[in-house]
């Protein structure tokens, strides 16, 4: 049976993992460093401009945002890692939190990791990608603003950037503004979220 983004709705917001929903059922996570474009692919992809929210100023989200689905299955907005005009006791706060959450949320299926294709490959994505590794962490990787470039440069740093990927992690090109990509992200999105979810009689 297929998800419908379209009916995502708000749940909650946590700082820290003893505040998230209970760990059952399967979630997709998405991160990426500030303003690479987490809160716009996901009002993209549930059809909601206001979903998630978007600003132009980095570390804008600085919690994790959890979105329902269903019963059992969720969406989340990671906050933005990287360049965000922040503390540095409130960034150290954010890592120390993203890290209890990736590695202790048994529910989570996947990590959705979104990139500026004109900035691929920054410090904290490999980072994200040693992190998925050792995790055995399926991790999927957005492109995103391909509208940005032309059709023969985007499918260059696609290709590029593939090389450089461990063999496990798959990656994508991505627009929310044009919605390219829209349907591949759809399907990596169900597969991880149906596995494991018990069959309803």
């Amino acid at each position: 049976m297929s998800i419908d983004f379209n009916k995502a709705t708000f749940l909650k917001s946590a700082s820290a993992l003893s505040q998230c929903p209970d760990d059952q059922g399967a979630e997709v996570a998405f991160c990426g460093r500030s303003n690479a474009g987490k809160s716009s692919a996901i009002n993209t992809l549930t059809d909601q401009r206001k979903l998630a929210r978007t600003s132009k100023t980095p570390g804008r989200t600085q919690l994790i945002n959890f979105f329902q689905l269903s019963g059992l299955q969720r969406l989340v907005d990671l906050p933005g890692y990287g360049y965000a005009k922040v503390p540095t006791a409130l960034k150290a706060h954010w890592h120390q939190h993203l890290d209890e959450y990736m590695r202790n949320r048994l529910c989570l299926k996947g990590l959705i990791l979104l990139m500026d294709i004109r900035h691929p490959l920054r410090e904290f994505d490999e980072m994200m990608l040693q992190w998925s590794n050792s995790a055995n962490m399926p991790l999927h990787i957005l492109l995103t603003k391909a509208d940005k470039l032309k059709s023969g440069a985007r499918n260059n740093t696609l290709l590029k950037t593939q090389r450089e990927l461990p063999e496990s992690v798959t990656i994508q090109l991505f627009s929310s503004t044009e919605a390219i990509g829209l349907d591949q992200l759809i399907s990596v999105m169900t597969e991880w979220l149906e596995t494991e979810l018990p069959e309803s009689s």
